[in-house]
Formats: structure tokens, sequence, C-alpha cells
């Protein structure tokens, strides 16, 4: 892990808008009902750290990342563009051409100072991508990218980016960054040609919602189970095959070969989660998966659309049971939860946003889980390679910490591809999620069918 005892300091130059290199249409493009949802109004930081490559030497990656910038903004016009908002909490992209944020900047620092591995959280994040007031922070108003390219002493650089959430998600910002990446390294046009559709996942007229959805039900606090936003620690948890094997031990044999490695892991995340943060046993908790659509059989998104294209159907159980019985009884719930999105589902959900007034999904007794091992961030190559680590910045989602984690893939340092869980919790409760972790990957399953939780896993409730 990056360490977080690593300082440096950043000498930025002033931040620049970077306008499309060529005119581009004015016109107001609205966004779907599935992109304007609540709980994707705010910004996602990535980061990706690249390597020196002497073939690449005496080339500036500020410059060339700009230059391309601004061409990939001729095709990607809407990202120079600023949000509004109309009647109804509609958003529309109103395409002004007024540009993307960007900032080149100096570190004091070699790329082999950040660690052994790299995987969040990282040290100084808030030097790397820049933040500086709500005129470029916000949702509304405000540039929808800012990328800050920083230089380090070793001749590597770190890619740092933030993206109003709204426009994209993962594969669609992975789309956008690889244009970008092609231009840098000289292609005459991106590979893949953008398509914004953003009608496709509109409501329907009149809105009619045919999934209860609780995802975004109203929970009240009634028992003061939120996780406290004091005292919170970052850490990151490193699944490899050893690990995964372990944890597929635990599962029952005819769940075993139908479960997919996110599936379990989620299931271990959840139930081991809910042990650390010790709710009631009857209250309900909720387990949200980012289940995407695209490639999804009966409803075809075009190739090149960029919007945000998924749903985020949730696993509910009462923490007793979670905990009480074996992994099994998390899994089933995911798969369950899993298995109900498809095209109508994302219908259902583009109806409710309008119906409800775009609400935000439950945050009450629940977590989120969004799996990025096959969104290709690490793939992208300005011309340097492939990064060292590309992707999230940080865990959580927008400005509510300790509710979500990403599923990053990396290799950890005896060269075994893996996933890493950034995760966030108050320090008595992540000492005893690493303890149930560190359990299930070490305990010997036996008699799954009929196992339950050991005594000191029932102490935490």
């Amino acid at each position: 892990m990056a360490s977080s005892s690593v300082r440096f300091s950043v000498q930025r130059r002033q931040a620049v808008l970077v306008a499309p290199a060529e005119a581009t249409p004015y016109e107001l493009k609205r966004l779907s009902d599935i992109d304007d949802q609540e709980a994707l109004r705010f910004q996602i930081p990535v980061i990706q750290f690249y390597r020196a490559d002497p073939s690449m030497e005496g080339r500036d990656p500020a410059k060339v990342i700009r230059e391309a910038l601004a061409k990939a903004l001729v095709f990607y016009y809407p990202f120079a563009g600023r949000i509004r908002e109309q009647a109804g909490r509609k958003l529309v992209v109103e395409c002004t051409g007024e540009g993307v944020l960007f900032i080149e900047a100096d570190a004091d620092i070699r790329l082999d100072q950040f660690g052994d591995k790299l995987e969040p959280p990282f040290p100084c994040l808030e030097e790397l991508i820049f933040v500086d007031s709500e005129a470029s922070a916000g949702v509304l108003n405000c540039p929808l990218l800012l990328i800050q390219v920083t230089r380090l002493a070793c001749g590597g650089f770190i890619f740092g980016l933030r993206l109003n959430h709204t426009m994209s998600d993962g594969p669609g910002l992975v789309q956008f960054m690889n244009a970008v990446a092609e231009l840098a390294r000289g292609l005459p046009a991106p590979s893949v040609r953008p398509v914004w559709g953003r009608e496709i996942l509109e409501a329907r007229n009149p809105p009619r919602p045919s999934f209860a959805h609780r995802e975004y039900e109203e929970v009240p606090d009634t028992k003061g189970t939120v996780v406290p936003l004091d005292d919170m620690v970052h850490r990151s948890f490193f699944f490899g095959p050893r690990e995964m094997a372990a944890l597929r031990s635990h599962v029952p044999p005819q769940l075993r070969k139908t479960s997919s490695t996110f599936e379990i892991l989620t299931a271990c995340i959840w139930k081991c989660r809910t042990i650390a943060i010790s709710p009631d046993p009857e209250e309900e908790m909720r387990m949200i998966c980012i289940v995407s659509v695209r490639g999804r059989s009966g409803f075809q998104l075009p190739d090149g659309y960029y919007g945000n294209a998924f749903a985020l159907p949730v696993a509910i159980s009462t923490a007793d049971k979670l905990c009480r019985n074996p992994l099994g009884y998390a899994l089933e719930l995911v798969k369950k939860a899993k298995a109900a999105v498809d095209h109508e589902y994302i219908r259902s959900v583009a109806d409710l946003m309008v119906l409800l007034g775009r609400p935000h999904f439950a945050v009450v007794r629940a977590y989120l889980v969004s799996d990025l091992t096959r969104a290709g961030f690490v793939d992208v190559d300005f011309g340097w390679g492939k990064a060292v680590y590309g992707g999230p910045a940080k865990g959580g989602v927008g400005a509510i910490p300790g509710v979500a984690s990403f599923y990053i893939p990396t290799t950890n340092d005896k060269g075994e591809k893996g996933i890493v869980v950034p995760v966030c919790l108050p320090a008595p409760a992540m000492n005893k999620f690493a303890t149930e972790i560190d359990g299930l990957l070490k305990e010997p399953a036996a008699n799954q069918e009929n196992s339950t939780t050991s005594p000191h896993v029932m102490s935490a409730l």
C-alpha cells in the first residue's frame, strides 16, 4: 500500500480552460433519467500513475495530453459545456464550448517513493487532484471535467481527474479517456465514436414503474445506526486467487460453480461489515450492487454510448440473519438482487426517477459496491504505456464516506493478480471487519449447509 507517511510538495500552474480544438455545435442536450438522479450529482475522482518511458524522453506529458484533450473535445463536445437544471429537476447540457479545467504541475517525488504497490488511500491526494471552490467543484454551471497532470522527479507522471458523474459511468469515462489517449499517440480520430443517445434511457410517458425498487426507499435512522463520520479509517484489502478460493470454500457446493467472484466477494463484504458495525439484530441491512445494462439481452445500447447505464438493485436482510447464517445465505440474496436487472428493470428505474423527483438511494444501514475489474482504467495509454495503477482515487460515494467500495484490479507484491477493495470504517469497526475477513480466509470451511457463525462473531452484535 502507498505509505501514509509519504510527504511531498506540488507546484501547480494556474488552471486554464481547454476548449475543443475546432468549432462545435451550440445546443441543449438532455441527460437521461438514469443520469440525473440525485445519487449521481457529485464528482468522481480518478487517478492514474505512469512510469517514465525512455522512448518518450523529451516529451512533456502535460503538453501531449492537453493537446489531445482539445482534439478529443471536438468529438465529445458536450463535456466542454455546462449542466443546467430545468423544471422537474431535469438536467440538460448546454453545449457552450467553454471547455474543461486543466492544470499542469510538478512534484518533488519519484514514483517508487509511493511504496511497493499503489492502492487507495493515496497520500496527499488533494495535491494530485485539484479541488478549488464551488466554481469548479459543483455539479451545476461548472466545468464537467477537471484534469491535472503532475510530472514526477523520475520522469513518470500522475493523471488526476474529476468527472461530473451525471455525464458518464465508469465505462463511459474510460471510453473518453481512451479517446484522449489515442489522439495523444497520434491517431487521427478515436477508434470508438461517441454516441449521445440519452433518450434511450428516458422515462416512459406516462411513467409506470414495474418494480418495488427498495433501493430508493426512505429509511429512517430510528436506532442511530448510521455509521459515524468521525475517527474514520481507510484501508484496502487484497483478494487474489488464494483468498477467493478460501471464500469459495465457505459457499455451499451447489452455489460454488454458479456464483461469480463479484457475487461471492460482495456477500463476504456485506456479512463482515455488518458484524463490524454491530447494528441492532432486527435492523434491516442493505447491500446495493451496481449492475451494468451494457450488453444485456433485450436492451442493446449502441456502441459508443458513454452515459450512465446501470441499475442499483438491493439485497436486504436483518442483521441477525445475515450474521448468524453462513456465507451462502448472503450470497443467494446478492444473486437474486442482481438477477432482477433486465431492460424492464432499468426502464422502471427511469420512470421512478420522474415520479419521485429523482431520489437518492437509501444510505441508512446500506452499503454499495461497484465492480471496476473490467472497466479498463489501467489500460489507458497516453504513449507512456499502461498505468501502474488506474481507477478510483478513493472509496465512498460523493460526500458520504463509508457507504461504498470499488473492486479494483491490481497485482500484489508477489506478482499475483487480484482485486483490491478500499473500505472506510470507524477505527474500532475496521478492526472487527479485518478480523472477520481474516477468519474467512484462514478458517477451514466445514459443513456449509448447517454451519453458523462462531461465538466470537456473534459477540459483536
